[in-house]
Order: C-alpha cells, then sequence, then structure tokens
C-alpha cells in the first residue's frame, strides 16, 4: 500500500507539477512581451532632441511596465488592446498628452535646470500585426544654452528599462535605466562612454532578462536539456555545447558577420525545441550525437540572441565587454532555469519521502522512475508547444 502511494501516486504528483507549470509558460503570449525604450539624445547649436522608439499604447493606457513582464499580465490589459487596435494616426494624437507629466518630473535636465520637452514628430506604423507590439517614433525636442555643458535624464517610475544612447560625439555615453532611475551627467562634449567593468555589468541583466522572464522559447529548449536524464554529465555536455554554440553566433552576429532574417531563424529554433523534446520521449540517457545536435541548435539561438542586442545595439566604444556582460546574463539566465527544474523536483521527492506510509521504503530508490515520468510527460508538453510555434511561425 505505501509502495503503490509513493511511487504511482507521486508520479503523478510530479508530472502534474511539471505539467501545470509548462502549461503556465505557454499561456503567455510572447507577441506582448514588454521591450526597453529606446532613446538617442543628440544636444547641438542650442537644440537638445531625444528620438524614441518607444510602445506608446502600453504608456497611453497606464500600465506599470517595471512590475510587468508582458502586457497580458497587467489589470489594465483591456485598456492596452482597445489601444492597440486603433489606427497609428489615432495614437499619435494622444501621445503627447504623455509629456505633461514627463516634463513635470522633470525628464530632462541640462546644468541641473529642469528643460521642457515638446513634441515633433510621431510616426506610429501601421503596417504591424495586431498580435505584436508596436514601435513608435516618436521626435521630442527642446531649447537649451548655447554654452551648456552635461546633461541628465529621469525615466518614469513605471516606464519600464529604457536604453539611453547619445548620438553625434565621440565616446558617446549609453546607459541603461530602469524605471525610476536618473542618467549621470552626461558630457555634451562626448568621452561620458562607460568603462569596461560598466559596460560588462550594465549588460548582465540585459541578458538575464531575456532568458528570465522573457526568453520563453529559450527557457523550453534548456528545459529539454535537463529532462534527459537524471545524470549530472549528459547535463553538462549539453549545456557545454549549447553555451559554446551560442556565444559563437551571438558575436559574429552581434557584430554583423552573420545576419539571417528572424523568418528563417524563428521556426528553426522552434524546431530545435520539438526535436530535443521528441529524442527525450523515445531516450532516456545520452545518445553519441546528442552533443552535436545540441551544438548545432546552439547557434540558431545565438543568433536569436543577437537579434535582441540589434533591437538597442552595443555601445561602440565597448562593444566587447558589453557582449561579454549580455552573454554572462544569458548563462546566469540559463543556470537559473535548470536550477528551479531541479529544485522542483526535490521538492517532490522530499513530498514524497514524508508521505510514506511505511518507513522501510526507499524513495530514493524510485527517483529515476519518477523523473522518466516527468521526462516523458513533460517533453510532450514542450513538443507540442514547439509544434505550435512552428507552425505560427512559418504560417499565421
Amino acid at each position: 500500500m505505501g509502495r503503490t502511494f509513493t511511487g504511482t501516486h507521486m508520479k503523478l504528483v510530479l508530472v502534474a507539477t511539471l505539467s501545470t507549470l509548462l502549461l503556465c509558460f505557454a499561456s503567455v503570449v510572447r507577441a506582448h512581451e514588454v521591450q526597453p525604450t529606446i532613446g538617442d539624445l543628440t544636444v547641438t547649436d542650442g537644440q537638445a532632441e531625444l528620438v524614441l522608439q518607444i510602445n506608446l499604447e502600453a504608456f497611453l493606457a497606464g500600465i506599470d511596465l517595471d512590475a510587468v513582464d508582458d502586457t497580458n499580465d497587467a489589470v489594465n490589459a483591456g485598456d492596452y488592446d482597445a489601444l492597440r487596435a486603433l489606427s497609428g494616426e489615432a495614437i499619435a494624437t494622444q501621445a503627447p498628452e504623455l509629456l505633461t507629466g514627463w516634463n513635470a518630473l522633470p525628464l530632462l535636465m541640462v546644468d541641473g535646470t529642469a528643460v521642457a520637452l515638446q513634441s515633433n514628430a510621431i510616426n506610429v506604423p501601421d503596417d504591424t500585426d495586431i498580435e505584436l507590439p508596436r514601435v513608435s517614433r516618436w521626435t521630442l525636442s527642446a531649447n537649451v544654452p548655447e554654452n551648456a555643458q552635461q546633461v541628465s535624464l529621469t525615466w518614469p517610475a513605471g516606464a519600464g528599462a529604457m536604453v539611453l544612447r547619445q548620438q553625434g560625439v565621440d565616446a558617446p555615453f549609453t546607459g541603461y535605466l530602469a524605471g525610476g532611475e536618473t542618467s549621470e551627467q552626461i558630457a555634451l562634449t562626448g568621452g561620458g562612454a562607460q568603462t569596461f567593468w560598466q559596460a560588462f555589468g550594465s549588460y548582465i541583466p540585459v541578458g538575464f532578462d531575456h532568458i528570465l522572464p522573457q526568453g520563453l522559447d529559450h527557457i523550453l529548449f534548456v528545459l529539454g536539456l535537463f529532462l534527459l536524464s537524471t545524470r549530472l554529465g549528459p547535463l553538462l555536455w549539453q549545456v557545454t555545447a549549447f553555451t559554446l554554440a551560442h556565444t559563437v553566433t551571438l558575436a559574429l552576429g552581434a557584430t554583423g558577420l552573420v545576419n539571417i532574417p528572424g523568418s528563417i531563424v524563428e521556426p528553426l529554433i522552434a524546431a530545435s525545441i520539438v526535436y530535443v523534446a521528441v529524442e527525450n520521449i523515445f531516450m532516456s540517457g545520452l545518445s553519441p550525437w546528442r552533443p552535436l545536435v545540441v551544438f548545432g541548435f546552439g547557434l540558431l539561438h545565438g543568433l536569436g540572441f543577437a537579434s535582441v542586442l540589434g533591437e538597442f545595439g552595443l555601445p561602440e566604444g565597448q562593444f566587447v565587454p558589453a557582449l561579454i556582460g549580455f552573454n554572462v546574463g544569458v548563462e546566469l539566465g540559463q543556470l537559473a532555469v535548470i536550477a528551479m527544474a531541479a529544485v522542483l523536483i526535490w521538492l517532490s521527492v522530499q513530498a514524497a519521502r514524508m508521505a510514506q506510509i511505511k518507513g522501510e521504503e526507499d524513495v530514493v530508490e524510485e527517483y529515476p522512475v519518477m523523473f522518466r515520468a516527468v521526462s516523458v510527460t513533460g517533453s510532450l508538453a514542450i513538443a507540442i508547444i514547439g509544434v505550435w510555434w512552428v507552425i505560427e511561425r512559418v504560417f499565421l
């Protein structure tokens, strides 16, 4: 009787737990991921110009972008969807409403004095798929004293992350601001480029954030690697192959030496998830070809990482440390995924141990059996999600 409970029953508990986790991941609509705002700041001849690449609908809906990673998770997601359905012209008409609050912060300070920004031009595209975030280009400007020396920018609380890039000078400043943060004083003559360690440190959270919570496809791929075997060796072989491969293509993609359209890369990444998951179902150990296959898929995932960096770029003067920092953040994110999955299974095994009816039964001996049940069911769930993504990215 005790064996039936700790064996069959706990297998069901483990499978249900992990499957629920996977389904929760799958329920996240990737199309509405929160992306950082990009701000290009130029100050010349008594004129400051700030060009924002921004999701205006999220700001107009009042979504707290510091608190959510997907607009679907916001309490006012309905307002966002209603705005997203409007024409570009309608959004452009409403956007200037945001400036009142921003200027009250103030958003821009020149030599310690607040400077009010005004809206010059707003370009809201109408050809973006309704299921995708719409990135608008908003040009703001302000008059500044011609002898101004330095400028700082405060990004509003609740506005999510911002990549601030100085333009038109040598050794320009590049910074990553969270909502509510203020940049350092930026010299208008240039020379404010980050040091090696500043660039390295500032891009670690960018890479981590791309895995957790935003990189759902990468999360499922890493979970697929983890679910192959209970042994540490196979996991290390796979993670090493994956890391080496995506590091290579991340560097090549970020430098522009390799450029493959996302319409090709994204379906292949989804297909890689399907392959790894299906192989888990039919194999319970590391095959001779598995590390090579994982290496090949890692090359694809690296191109996916490079496309993220392409959205807001790397600081020209500190390209290498920023690239390394981003990659370190990606690795930490992957390790966090593996650690959470391992802890989840460990907790389930401990629950089985506590639930023993007969003290002489050794639940540890049943761990491989329980893990295999989790591996098959979890991999099946991953495969189904991956197949859907292949269809979605190719045909929809």
